[in-house]
């Protein structure tokens, strides 16, 4: 029986240099690719998701002040991050950090790896 979750009709080769943002996840490589996170494993691609953890918790933290940005930024589609699932949602990273965008403030979620491209 197989855990995977295939991503259909996937053309794009994903490895070292094909132009993705690779993220290590679960001690293996996975490549941000259109708001998925993708896993090339046995001929076809497998569509990862970072897990709710103690790393990587679903916690409010209003404290957090998300820098870099111009008053009044709002992660979202669109909005010049890399869209990363995470847990049952869609995170966007941010200088090696998820955040999520929640009421009037930027929640971070914990670190990823990124990986030189």
């Amino acid at each position: 029986m197989s855990d995977c979750k295939i991503h259909d009709s996937h053309d794009h080769v994903h490895g070292p240099g094909c132009g993705h943002l690779a993220i290590l996840h679960d001690g293996h490589v996975d490549y941000l690719h259109d708001g998925h996170l993708h896993h090339p494993h046995d001929g076809h691609v497998d569509e990862h998701t970072i897990a709710i953890s103690e790393t990587n918790p679903d916690t409010c933290t209003p404290a957090h002040h998300c820098g870099g940005h111009e008053a009044g930024h709002v992660h979202g589609p669109g909005c010049g991050h890399e869209a990363v699932p995470h847990g049952d949602h869609v995170d966007y990273l941010v200088d090696g950090h998820l955040h999520h965008f929640h009421g009037t403030h930027c929640d971070d979620l914990g670190p990823v790896t990124v990986l030189a491209s």
